[in-house]
């Protein structure tokens, strides 16, 4: 059977992060399988240990669930925010990144790898924009520190939606929401998916995988797996990710049990985030959606016009 990963240049003309600091069931692999007898091929074609870098927050754990054992021997893999596993792929530090969808809009010579993505398809849960005032009347946004296509979608739904452009300041993941002096406030992952925590300081919030399907009836691309690394065999590697996307799938039920008490959350509402609110194929709805982005990202001055955003098709047998 053959996956073709999906390249949005050939669907769309000239077209090609939920959340938190790492937990404890980030290190933890929720299947033990036995390793593979005898030496492993090298992902790489200088022989090298390929980094793999993943999102820390829960909605990727189905994602990476044995990823870990799939690159013993040829790879490691680490977690971390968002944001900073797009700054560690432009920097070299990791090879292959489960990144923001916008970082690898604007970002030149970066190339999606596989079909696996974290896509919203309506509400999100973990990515929320709270108002202490009419959101026509924000002057100021404090935007996660972990995020930076969720903040450029606040961005562009205050600015298309209500004709404003606040001024903006990072809200650290160790800030206190309810204490940062700002109008709004943007949290991604594992604080927005306690709306509950902060009624006492805001009056209102919108849940930004609904507001962008409301506004467009697309879905939303909050990550992608990407390099932009030569030498890696991307063949493989996209088989291996897209692998693991399916075993994660199957195993939902045991990561809910393994994880959800480091969230927060019951076993039956971890559930119910992974399999209602969070897909993660970048099917052709998804690619649209994605072009959609870019484009009204474009117009509103977030991305450059000239992004070198195209993709290479890759075909996993």
């Amino acid at each position: 059977m053959v996956t073709t990963i999906l390249n949005p240049c050939s669907l769309i003309a000239s077209v090609p992060t939920g959340w938190g600091e790492p937990r404890d069931c980030d290190t933890l692999e929720s299947t033990t399988r036995e390793a593979e007898k005898g030496a492993k091929r090298p992902l790489s074609s200088s022989n090298q240990f390929v980094r793999v870098g993943a999102v820390s927050y829960l909605n990727s754990k189905p994602l990476i669930h044995g990823l870990a054992d799939d690159l013993a021997g040829i790879g490691q893999l680490s977690t971390d925010l968002p944001s900073r596993l797009a700054d560690q792929i432009k920097a070299g530090v990791i090879d292959v990144g489960l990144i923001p969808a916008f970082e690898y809009l604007k970002t030149p010579g970066l190339r999606l790898v596989s079909n696996s993505a974290i896509v919203s398809r309506g509400p999100v849960w973990s990515v929320r924009l709270f108002f202490r005032t009419e959101p026509s009347l924000v002057k100021r946004v404090a935007l996660d520190e972990g995020s930076r296509t969720s903040a450029a979608l606040s961005k562009l739904l205050m600015h298309e939606t209500l004709g404003i452009r606040p001024e903006t300041q990072m809200l650290h993941i160790t800030d206190d929401p309810e204490n940062v002096d700002a109008d709004a406030v943007l949290l991604i992952g594992d604080r927005a998916m306690h709306p509950e925590n902060y009624e006492r300081s805001f009056q209102l919030s919108w849940d930004l995988g609904e507001k962008w399907f409301q506004w467009t009836g697309l879905p939303f691309v909050f990550a992608g797996w990407v390099t932009r690394e030569s030498s890696i065999d991307e063949t493989r590697l996209g088989q291996m990710l897209d692998e693991a996307k399916e075993r994660g799938r199957r195993d939902v039920q045991k990561i809910c049990e393994d994880c959800c008490d480091s969230y927060g959350l019951t076993v039956d509402k971890c559930l119910d985030y992974l399999t209602n609110y969070i897909f993660f194929d970048l099917n052709p709805d998804a690619v649209r959606g994605l072009e959609e982005f870019r484009r009204r990202c474009q117009r509103a001055g977030l991305i450059e016009n000239n992004a070198n955003i195209t993709n290479a098709s890759h075909q996993n047998t």
